[in-house]
């Protein structure tokens, strides 16, 4: 099986690491070779050093897209989970891998705030954090990502199954008949891509 990217993007607590380990121990039992580029666990490794300025991010972003490509060319399925707030470099990333699928976990500030144990969002709301990425620094949303997760919303296990079924629907990863989603629901993923123009 071919290697490719999933990319999760999205706000500070928005469920990308966890997504995307529930997603890892999917493909894992489907017999996929994965690794996971977590965007702290890289911060502390391969980018240590950097701080949060949009030069800072553009280079973290960058290589994590550097590492994705190399293990996407060797067969692995590479799982990025970062911010990535800026769309231009998500798109670069895209571009240097090729075989790449965007999730946008979206959830909204209130639902973020609310259940951030760390209190960052009240602190950057406030005023006491600064550079603080969907409060006064930016995040520019996808545009076209094939998945988006409604993580306020969705469980944890009905974003994994979604973005399965894309990645089965792309022919990234072999179809299993599983009986999870309904014919209605298949068709209405498999439009969404056609209209975004991924098949």
């Amino acid at each position: 099986m071919k290697g490719f990217t999933l990319w999760f993007t999205g706000l500070s607590g928005a469920g990308k690491s966890t997504l995307a380990r529930e997603t890892e121990a999917i493909l894992l039992e489907r017999g996929c070779k994965v690794e996971i580029l977590d965007g702290d666990v890289v911060r502390e490794n391969l980018s240590k050093g950097l701080g949060f300025s949009k030069q800072d991010r553009d280079i973290n972003i960058r290589r994590i897209g550097f590492v994705c490509n190399l293990l996407t060319r060797n067969e692995v399925v590479a799982i990025a989970a970062a911010i990535s707030p800026y769309k231009a470099i998500r798109d670069e990333n895209r571009a240097l891998v090729g075989r790449f699928v965007e999730v946008y976990c979206e959830c909204p500030i209130p639902a973020l705030a609310a259940r951030d144990p760390k209190g960052l969002y009240q602190k950057a709301l406030k005023g006491e954090l600064k550079n603080f990425t969907g409060i006064d620094d930016p995040y520019e949303a996808p545009v076209k990502p094939e998945v988006i997760c409604h993580t306020g919303q969705e469980t944890v296990a009905e974003s994994a199954k979604k973005i399965v079924k894309t990645l089965e629907l792309l022919g990234y990863v072999p179809a299993v008949d599983s009986g999870e989603y309904s014919p209605e629901e298949e068709a209405k993923i498999k439009q969404r891509l056609k209209d975004l123009g991924y098949i």
